[in-house]
């Protein structure tokens, strides 16, 4: 169960203003390698190959959730908070707004797409479904730099570490309200995929300081078995392209 999100304004009490934000730049990464890759995998997929059509698209419905999920969690939590304690960061702030307004747009435009391409695998729908996607990437990538410059500086001053933990605690829950819809190892893939972001020599060490103990175990016993699955599904013929 998350906890309750105070609404925006003063820090509530108790709570002292610094959190860290280094996690957001792991996540971005994950979007950046995410959208750069699913084009690709679209454009491989053969004319009339249902069957892989099908792999493919379900990892983009995953695509699409995620990156729904991850606007929303950040229009609840950052957006009124860092106008309140930062005027100065209202122009970056708007921007942020009218940007994931933008996205919601391309989404809303791609999202059709996918149902009649992966029941039929026809390549004009495949290539007008990849071309829009890179479109999205291309708008996206623009817009996680900006954030990085722009707005963590700021919410890592100005926010409680409370606060910022909360995005975290609404994306788990969001995934497992969702987990019938989205398939029984998206736990796996979430956790598996912040692993894969770290670069490899940095790998031990963030997993054990990050990772709860109980969650280590489960991942290794079981989480990652699956995460491999669902990369050996997407890249059958290929080692996985790595994110860093």
């Amino acid at each position: 169960m998350t906890s309750r999100l105070p609404p925006p304004g003063p820090l509530p009490a108790g709570q002292h203003a610094g959190c860290d934000t280094s996690g957001m730049f792991l996540v971005h990464r994950i979007f950046r390698w995410l959208y750069r890759e699913l084009p690709a995998l679209v454009r491989e997929v053969a004319p009339g190959d249902t069957a892989r059509s099908a792999v493919v698209g379900r990892y983009a419905h995953l695509d699409f959730f995620a990156l729904h999920m991850h606007h929303e969690t950040e229009d609840l939590v950052l957006w009124d908070r860092l106008e309140a304690r930062a005027p100065a960061c209202a122009l970056h702030v708007g921007q942020m707004r009218a940007q994931h307004a933008e996205v919601a747009v391309h989404l809303a435009r791609i999202e059709p797409q996918l149902a009649p391409w992966v029941a039929t695998a026809d390549p004009r729908l495949r290539d007008a479904f990849a071309a829009d996607v890179e479109a999205l990437r291309d708008l996206l990538s623009a817009h996680l730099g900006q954030e990085e410059g722009d707005i963590l500086p700021v919410a890592g001053e100005v926010m409680s570490q409370q606060e910022w933990d909360f995005m975290e605690e609404h994306t788990r829950a969001t995934l497992m309200a969702h987990r019938k819809e989205l398939g029984k190892d998206v736990m796996a893939l979430q956790l598996g995929l912040l692993v894969a972001s770290v670069p490899e020599a940095e790998r031990e060490d963030w997993f054990r300081a990050n990772v709860p103990a109980p969650v280590r175990v489960l991942y290794l016993l079981l989480l990652k078995r699956r995460y491999d699955h669902a990369m050996r599904e997407l890249y059958p013929d290929r080692p996985v392209p790595a994110m860093v």
